[in-house]
């Protein structure tokens, strides 16, 4: 081969794979368990609201202060700080994949997707102040 043919070759190479590490992503859901393992990297996990546990919005004191009690996969609850305000609806959400990182016991989130009972209702997301 010549020389130009395997330069042309490697540029190319190289550009897919900037374009994939770019463009891809390779995020995992996990729980907070294994979130834990890495305190600071942030995380999406799956979770169910915990409505037998307190929840507190109170927008006149802080209207980007939200907090919750959620449970994941694994069935580990972690109370959960969202600094947005509190989503519509969350209450009758089926799923929440929660975007955040482990701060200690408290899951620090900054972007919420609920996940809808309905079939006819899209998923809804709360997006908050990156803490």
């Amino acid at each position: 081969m010549k020389k130009t043919s395997i330069i042309l070759l490697l540029l190319i190479v190289v550009s897919l794979s900037v374009i994939v590490s770019v463009f891809a992503d390779f995020s995992t859901y996990e729980t907070f368990t294994s979130a834990s393992k890495n305190p600071g990297k942030k995380y999406y996990v799956i979770g169910y609201l915990q409505k037998d546990k307190e929840m507190e919005y109170n927008p006149q004191k802080d209207a980007n202060h939200f907090y919750f009690y959620a449970k994941d996969k694994a069935g580990n609850i972690s109370k959960v700080v969202f600094n947005g305000e509190k989503p519509r609806d969350i209450e009758k959400s089926e799923q929440i994949v929660m975007m955040g990182y482990l701060d200690g016991d408290t899951f620090r989130c900054s972007r919420i997707q609920m996940k809808c009972p309905s079939k006819y209702k899209k998923d809804m997301v709360a997006e908050g102040s990156a803490s």
